[in-house]
């Protein structure tokens, strides 16, 4: 079938989303075609809006309006312990369980050398110079146990130990290959409780 050329366009536009396929994209067209004209344009002013407000925390790389972020600016937030994660996304699923109460370091990727993603594509080297001027004494690894973050982990443990830190991970009751953002929130929080040493 043949769309009239602004819905064939917006169904693929929509489509450019990660896991929306055709028959999704035009449903979320459709919807949207049927929301009342003022909500579509506040739609609109949200997304140029997010687009042009948020950039990234200078601190730890979080999502911010702010910098440094609304985590990284409280005071009452624990200073001496990091969690290393690899997306916003998995800052806020480990937020959620509310169980957390240290800074954050947000690496916005692993190492994925398949995708052309090394050392100097992520934020390894930030991460560094904060364990090296920061009186941190803990740094846990949250990332996810696909084969990457497997990787990511164990080179972040090499780097971090000469600096006779504890090095924790999260304990995973997580399936092997999934994402943390797809977690629940009392699985994350067991997660974090049951965080283990590397020796």
């Amino acid at each position: 079938m043949e769309y009239t050329k602004p819905l064939a366009q917006l169904i693929e536009f929509f489509q450019k989303f990660p896991g929306v396929g055709p028959k999704s994209a035009q449903r979320m067209a459709f919807h949207l075609l049927k929301m009342p004209l003022g909500e579509v344009q506040r739609f609109a002013q949200i997304l140029v809006s997010a687009k042009e407000n948020i950039h990234y925390c200078s601190v730890c790389f979080n999502m911010s309006a702010s910098d440094p972020c609304e985590i990284c600016s409280d005071n009452k937030r624990d200073g001496s312990v990091i969690c290393v994660v690899a997306e916003t996304k998995d800052l806020i699923a480990i937020e959620k369980t509310r169980e957390y109460k240290g800074l954050y370091h947000v690496l916005q990727g692993v190492l994925s050398p398949l995708d052309g993603i090394g050392v100097e594509d992520i934020r390894i080297k930030e991460l560094l110079n904060r364990v090296a001027d920061e009186k941190v004494q803990e740094i846990i690894l949250a990332l996810s146990p696909s084969v990457e973050g497997e990787a990511t982990s164990l080179y972040l443990t090499k780097l971090i130990k000469p600096f006779n830190i504890k090095i924790s991970r999260i304990a995973f009751g997580l399936p092997v290959g999934s994402d943390l953002e797809y977690a629940d929130e009392i699985t994350l929080a067991k997660a974090i409780e049951g965080r283990r040493i590397i020796n």
